[in-house]
């Protein structure tokens, strides 16, 4: 399951996105918000990453402005490993070694494109479970 939510500042590229994991038939529920009206995003980080915590195996993508302060509030969760990539190969090591299972984008500084191919990464890269990968993940939260 992929839990996906925005403040105001990321509503319009969250629809957008929406429409792709649609298309590619992702089950995911959105969290909100449901407008352009000013919200705080710290009550939406919360909300996803509680969610990602109580159901097994699921991830999530959290929009705002500029993605910081989604990130910055979601890694305040113990489990919840948000990443904040700056491009495909960030995205994709995030998954293969440190198993992130949120991805925050910026809606005012990204396009709609290098989004979606964050996105596309972040969703087709598999954690490669390695041992050493395990370990730091381990010491993370402990």
């Amino acid at each position: 399951m992929l839990f996906i939510a925005s403040d105001h500042a990321g509503f319009v590229l969250k629809e957008k996105l929406k429409k792709y994991l649609v298309k590619i038939k992702i089950d995911f529920t959105d969290l909100g918000t449901n407008s352009g009206i000013s919200v705080d995003y710290p009550d939406l980080a919360k909300l996803l990453c509680n969610e990602v915590l109580c159901l097994p195996n699921s991830s999530g993508v959290l929009i705002c402005g500029t993605g910081i302060g989604m990130c910055i509030t979601a890694n305040r969760f113990k489990g919840i490993r948000a990443v904040l990539p700056f491009n495909v190969a960030t995205a994709r090591l995030s998954r293969s070694h440190n198993n992130a299972n949120v991805l925050c984008l910026g809606g005012r500084v990204i396009s709609y494109f290098k989004a979606l191919r964050f996105l596309k990464t972040f969703l087709k890269t598999p954690f490669l479970n390695e041992e050493r990968h395990i370990n730091r993940i381990e010491k993370i939260d402990n």
